[in-house]
């Protein structure tokens, strides 16, 4: 075994970390305020090559690893939850269906322009009432000749209206030639009749990324926009979560690393009985405590992004990984408000915004229930 992390990887580390310093950090209190969508972040994003890092560069992308990947939103989220819910999202549920099952003429048409910041893409799987359980879809597609007729909503769609939005992978209700009810992934551009998108306000957390409600009435889109095959859809929706649940780990892991070392920091500023609070046994336990959990995360995820990257099984243990990088993110955000006492609360400190942003990791790609339910059938349960 080799725990040494490559050169490259430190490199995208070192790039990714001065620019989430420099870039992120002066604006997330702001952005976060104002419930903000950042254009302007999101451009210097994919010309940093994060929007498409691990696609091949003939299709735009940076050639890197799933690795470096995982590196680059963890970093980000260090500083910023709705940054790097923005890349996370567009990597893996957004390009990542494209990529993997796309014909090559779509990959041609979609894929250069996602990787630049001048567009991002949405996965449209979740409904009002279809969350965990993804074969709940109400919203249909119906044959018309060469055409799909769609109707339906989705919601809690990431990047799903944005103005530089230029599409959504749907999962639809079809039906199989003899009636069956199956389910098809299907392209739905922006602007296509019919099809509608609404920003929802009000977040608790991710306050600066953009979430959605998507409408289709009537929606007609050529058959030619079909991703994969007919019927095939729920495999790929499934499938795409997979690679999805260790981004939303990597969140989880930037999000407690972050949290932590803003605990850190006030402990040896903040004096009490006169000396700084880490001297104290019960506040350097914590921290103790806090630092165990995050290098457990980072072995564990880097070794899920490993198996993913030597195309071995992985189902397993981006299950683990999300499971226990949500979980802990949770722990250490709450173990880092508790140490920052009463300043914990108020919103001119940052790690009241991470106490916010880590309770969505517990339930988006997937609750820490439906992991769990994962896992055990993995182990044989």
């Amino acid at each position: 075994m080799n725990f040494d992390i490559a050169q490259e990887h430190q490199q995208i580390r070192d790039i990714v970390r001065d620019f989430a310093e420099k870039k992120i950090k002066p604006v997330a209190q702001e952005l976060d305020e104002k419930e903000q969508f950042s254009y302007d972040l999101t451009k210097q994003m994919g010309e940093l090559g994060l929007l498409g890092i691990y696609l091949p560069q003939k299709y735009g992308g940076a050639g890197m690893d799933y690795l470096a990947y995982i590196i680059a939103v963890e970093e980000i989220a260090r500083v910023d939850g709705s940054q790097a819910a923005t890349v996370a999202a567009h990597n893996s549920l957004g390009i990542g269906p494209i990529y993997n099952y796309g014909t090559e003429e779509q990959k041609q048409k979609y894929l250069p322009k996602l990787c630049t910041g001048e567009g991002l893409w949405s996965f449209g799987l979740t409904e009002p009432e279809a969350g965990s359980d993804s074969r709940a879809s109400k919203t249909s597609a119906t044959s018309d000749g060469n055409d799909w007729v769609i109707n339906g909503n989705k919601i809690f769609i990431t990047n799903g209206s944005v103005d530089i939005n230029i599409g959504t992978t749907v999962q639809a209700v079809t039906s199989d030639p003899s009636g069956k009810k199956e389910f098809t992934t299907i392209i739905v551009e922006k602007g296509t009749p019919g099809f509608t998108q609404q920003a929802m306000h009000g977040k608790m957390m991710w306050r600066a990324s953009d979430t959605s409600q998507l409408f289709f009435d009537d929606c007609r889109v050529s058959k030619e926009n079909t991703l994969g095959k007919t019927g095939q859809g729920s495999k790929i929706m499934l499938q795409t979560l997979d690679a999805g649940r260790l981004s939303i780990a990597a969140m989880g892991l930037g999000c407690a690393q972050g949290a932590y070392e803003l605990a850190l920091t006030y402990s040896q500023e903040r004096k009490q009985f006169g000396k700084s609070i880490s001297k104290f046994q019960a506040v350097s336990f914590s921290l103790a405590d806090m630092a165990t959990k995050i290098e457990l995360a980072r072995t564990f995820l880097y070794k899920a992004c490993w198996l993913k990257d030597t195309k071995k099984p992985f189902s397993k243990e981006a299950a683990m990984a999300k499971l226990y990088c949500s979980e802990i993110a949770k722990e250490v955000a709450d173990a880092a408000v508790q140490i920052h006492g009463g300043y914990g609360l108020m919103k001119e400190y940052n790690v009241e915004r991470f106490y916010r942003d880590q309770r969505l990791l517990q339930i988006g790609e997937g609750t820490s229930e439906i992991q769990r339910i994962v896992i055990a059938k993995h182990i044989g349960c």
